[in-house]
């Protein structure tokens, strides 16, 4: 989520890591094939043109530069810090998704589970393990990579992933007014002025309904 920026309360979580998950079909790498006499075809050990995979606490400094450079000109501070960052990748990182380019981290998504109707302070830094909303705390996009239609594609993937996790039956994120046309048009709805506040800045509190994820799991390999 392009998130609010974070408290400097300190931070409490509950709960444990999730069970690992199977890989689902939309964290496959998207490859691009050379042709058959290509030079790059006797190439070994080269990396994918394109992946997306779950995230680990061994790429918070990647994810935490991105995230810096996105939020600190407009906010002065980031939705998530570093420690923040390493504990989440560490306590559900089944819950992240990242767009690696030649090895390179060029978006990522950061989520927890959330146990409530609606967002409260308390969902900035907690993870509830038995909740079924995933709370979407960052979204973000390196500067070289933005205005090409990234970060709804990432946000595309990351819906469908989560139609392939049992418990997860709606995804909630909280954004400045200016980003609700942004998360409308990927099928986000707005529930009306969050309870969180940071400072002085306001939000808007929005759901997507992760529908229709026991026929996704049936029909999609998950």
């Amino acid at each position: 989520m392009e998130a609010a920026p974070n408290k400097n309360a300190a931070v409490r979580r509950e709960g444990s890591r999730m069970p690992a998950l199977s890989t689902s079909p939309f964290l496959q790498p998207a490859r691009w094939r050379c042709p058959q006499n290509s030079p790059g075809r006797q190439r070994r050990h080269t990396l994918p043109a394109s992946e997306f995979r779950c995230l680990s606490p061994e790429d918070a400094i990647s994810v935490f530069e991105i995230e810096r450079e996105a939020f600190i000109s407009v906010s002065g501070d980031c939705p998530l810090h570093l420690d923040e960052i390493r504990h989440f990748l560490t306590l559900c990182p089944e819950l992240s998704l990242g767009w690696f380019e030649e090895g390179r981290l060029v978006a990522f998504i950061i989520g927890s589970l959330w146990d409530q109707d609606r967002l409260s302070q308390a969902a900035l830094t907690l993870h509830k393990p038995r909740g079924t909303a995933v709370h979407i705390h960052v979204l973000a996009v390196h500067r070289a990579c933005r205005q090409q239609g990234k970060g709804s594609i990432l946000l595309w993937r990351y819906l469908q992933y989560l139609r392939c996790l049992p418990f997860a039956r709606r995804a909630l994120l909280m954004c400045e007014d200016f980003l609700v046309p942004f998360y409308e048009k990927c099928g986000f709805q707005a529930l009306g002025p969050c309870q969180v506040t940071v400072g002085t800045l306001a939000f808007t509190e929005m759901q997507h309904t992760v529908r229709g994820h026991a026929f996704m799991r049936r029909n999609s390999g998950c």
